[in-house]
């Protein structure tokens, strides 16, 4: 299955309205830590997700988390 890394950015006015999306969303990224920049200032969340498709890994996010989301594929490479 393809991973894709999900890239979400936003204004610092809008941390809890992103944070508040999730509620009504049922996803697997629910309840689940992943990375952020919000507390330093960067107002960024990034996933790394399995899905067919950049489609439908946007669609594990909120309407409005994911319009502002880009889905980039990914693989995981050695680093020498």
């Amino acid at each position: 299955m393809p991973s894709y890394l999900l890239q979400h950015q936003h204004e610092a006015l809008e941390c809890g309205v992103v944070f508040a999306a999730f509620k009504g969303h049922e996803s697997p990224l629910r309840h689940r830590a992943t990375l952020a920049s919000c507390s330093s200032g960067g107002h960024a969340i990034w996933w790394t997700v399995e899905a067919p498709s950049a489609a439908e890994a946007l669609a594990f996010l909120p309407f409005f988390v994911a319009e502002r989301t880009t889905a980039t594929s990914v693989t995981q490479v050695e680093i020498p």
